[in-house]
This record gives C-alpha cells, sequence and structure tokens, in this order.
C-alpha cells in the first residue's frame, strides 16, 4: 500500500527547539498576566481560566494567582491544554504585530512542497494548540505554508508519549497505521507511535540527541517517501 501521509512533530523536527524556548514562550511569560487581566471576560480564555483552577486544585485562583500558575508552566515546559491554548492567543497577537516570523527549517519548506507533489497528505502533531501550529506555520520565515497541510493535531488527541493519541490519529485521517510516516525527534514519541502501528524515522538534528533504534535522518532532504 505504501505511504499515503506525514504526520511531523514541530520543536526539534520541523523548528528549531531554541525558537520555541527562547522566542515564544517568554513572549507568552511577559504578556501572560496583562492579557488574562485584559481578556478575562472572553469565553475561551475564562474557559482556559477555569482548566487551570481545577488541574492546579485552587478553585479560588484569581487572575493574578493563574497567571503565576500559568508562568510557572511555561517555565516547567508543561503540556497542558489551557496554557496551550492561552499561549496560542497571545503569540497570534506577537505574529500579527509582526514582533517575530515562525522559525521553519528551510529542508522542511522545500520537503512539504515535494511531500505535495507526491500526493501525500501532511499533518503535524505538537503539544502546541492547533491554533499555534497555524500562526507557526502561516507566519513562517518561509511564507504561509498553511495550504501544504492537510491537517493539524494537539493535545486534545492526546498525550504525545500515549499510544492512543496516534491511534486516535489514523483514525481521524482514515488511514491504515501503516500507511502513515511519523517523524519526531523524540525517542518516546516514536515508540508510542509504533506501539501504534505507524511507520516511524527519528530526525536528529543535534549531535546529543538520545536516540533509538528507528530510521534516522538529519535533514528532511534525506527523507524520501516512495
Amino acid at each position: 500500500m505504501g505511504i499515503r501521509a506525514i504526520v511531523v512533530d514541530t520543536a526539534g523536527t520541523t523548528t528549531d527547539l531554541n525558537f520555541i524556548q527562547d522566542t515564544l514562550f517568554p513572549y507568552s511569560a511577559k504578556r501572560m498576566a496583562d492579557f488574562l487581566q485584559s481578556q478575562q471576560h472572553n469565553p475561551l480564555v475564562d474557559y482556559c481560566m477555569g482548566d487551570v483552577r481545577d488541574i492546579a486544585l485552587e478553585p479560588e485562583a484569581d487572575v493574578a494567582r493563574i497567571a503565576e500558575i500559568l508562568c510557572q508552566w511555561i517555565a516547567e515546559d508543561r503540556k497542558v491544554t489551557p496554557l496551550k491554548t492561552l499561549q496560542g492567543l497571545i503569540w497570534k497577537q506577537g505574529y500579527a504585530g509582526g514582533e517575530f516570523k515562525g522559525h521553519i527549517f528551510p529542508d522542511f519548506i522545500e520537503a512539504i512542497k515535494r511531500f505535495r507533489d507526491q500526493g501525500l497528505r501532511v499533518y503535524s502533531f505538537s503539544s502546541g494548540s492547533v491554533d499555534a501550529q497555524k500562526l507557526l506555520f502561516g507566519h513562517s520565515d518561509g511564507g504561509d505554508l498553511t495550504e501544504l497541510f492537510n491537517g493539524h493535531f494537539d493535545t486534545r488527541t492526546g498525550n504525545k508519549l500515549d499510544k492512543q493519541a496516534y491511534s486516535n490519529i489514523v483514525n481521524t485521517i482514515s488511514l491504515t497505521p501503516r500507511q502513515i510516516l511519523f517523524v519526531s525527534d523524540v525517542v518516546d514519541e516514536l515508540k508510542a507511535a509504533e506501539a501504534a502501528g505507524m511507520i516511524t524515522c527519528q530526525m536528529v538534528r543535534q549531535p546529543q540527541q538520545r536516540t533509538g533504534k528507528y530510521r534516522i535522518i538529519s535533514s528532511f532532504d534525506e527523507l524520501i517517501v516512495e
């Protein structure tokens, strides 16, 4: 049957992890308190703040306390949906204001065009929200790449370290697991995808990366899909 779809991780695979950690995370932390204060009556923001109270077991937390919790989660790189949703909303303002562009590795920019020319479907799966992924690829230093994607998945699909998340992706895009190639730099994500039956490939862009018993590439230029 062959590969018919490719699912790519973002940080460390399609975008430099340093861009996430040194640009996006600090930006959201710096603006979190003011954003919550000004947007607290927005239904989506209010819903997210309720989620934060539930997760933190602080039902009486006020806006200032919620901002503190969220900034602590940013520092800890917590993969929790309300944080990722709020970060996406804050980053939207930054992208719109031209304060930064989404960093995408040039080899992926060329590769996604090649994949689409081959008739392959391309999806991204990130702990960042779907909206944040669309912003990253829509305001990239290679232009707007969003039309080259068939879809995006985030933590609402499941934890990236859990087999079930990848089974959910398989069911959503209506292919067999062996028709889907998952590319990530993280061994434990590849392990979960493999457990769900997907074909896997590890992106190793840094020499100190932990590697596993997977096909390894250091650039999408090396990924030939037939």
